[in-house]
């Protein structure tokens, strides 16, 4: 693995990856250093099979305060077409966690504005520590909302509290962040990352057949109906059948023991 540059990548635990946003004096400010070095770091993670969770976070008292936009106000007489051509691999790069086929975890450590917060939303679960706080302000910095944003956030909070959102440009606290559904839990600052990373272990100790296959029965909101989801199902349920994790997992039970799956 090449030298990563403003990001971190390590093993905390057998099958968890934990990367790590490193540039704190920015307040994790998706520098071009760090995009190109996520886009190496989610390269390596999708072509390693030992891999079973994936925990992102930032260093310091922030998530992630969004884009690096200072190019774009240094740019006022940039055409349409040339800022659309930045635009789009900026938002692929980061957007690449998506592609991973492995439960992804977002450790909202503080701050997670703008591009931030839809990194934090493309993943697949979200926890915050308390005094955390999230938002997309993009219409009152002047801008209209990027990286899926607005496809994003009603994906995750449902279309009523995505407009609130959106239009408004509010920034919510943790707490309301769960009451809307934004994130799953919050917890205390001191052993936040411990408890996530303990979570984490916990879906990678379970059957990754298994979990790779629900991961995508859930991707994109979902079916499209409950007969596709029946006809999903009557396929991914019998081929986790067959392998020798479901004989694991059910001589594991009768044995009250835990389980040591190995994806077979």
């Amino acid at each position: 693995m090449a030298d990563l540059t403003h990001l971190r990548l390590e093993r905390p635990s057998a099958g968890v990856a934990l990367l790590t946003l490193d540039n704190p004096g920015m307040r994790n400010a998706m520098s071009d250093e760090m995009t190109s070095s996520w886009v190496a770091a989610i390269d390596e993670l999708a072509a390693d099979p030992s891999v079973r969770a994936v925990v992102v976070t930032g260093e310091g008292s922030a998530f992630c305060s969004g884009g690096n936009t200072s190019w774009i106000a240094s740019e006022p007489d940039a055409s349409v077409d040339q800022l659309r051509s930045r635009m789009m691999p900026f938002y692929r790069a980061w957007l690449s966690i998506r592609r991973l086929e492995v439960p992804t975890i977002a450790a909202v450590n503080g701050h997670a504005i703008g591009a931030g917060l839809c990194l934090a939303l493309a993943c697949d679960i979200r926890y915050a520590a308390d005094g955390a706080r999230l938002g997309l302000p993009f219409n009152t910095l002047g801008m209209h909302a990027g990286m899926a944003g607005t496809w994003l956030l009603p994906n995750v909070v449902g279309p009523a509290h995505a407009r609130d959102l959106l239009l408004t440009g509010r920034i919510v606290d943790a707490d309301e962040a769960l009451r809307l559904g934004m994130v799953s839990r919050v917890v205390e600052p001191d052993g936040f990352l411990d408890e996530v990373l303990a979570t984490a272990a916990g879906i990678a100790a379970t059957a990754p057949i298994a979990s790779r296959l629900t991961k995508i029965a859930l991707a994109d909101g979902g079916h499209a109906d409950f007969e596709s989801a029946l006809q999903w199902e009557a396929l991914a349920q019998p081929l986790t059948l067959a392998t020798a994790d479901l004989q694991e997992g059910i001589a594991a039970a009768r044995e009250k023991r835990a389980p040591e799956f190995r994806g077979e």
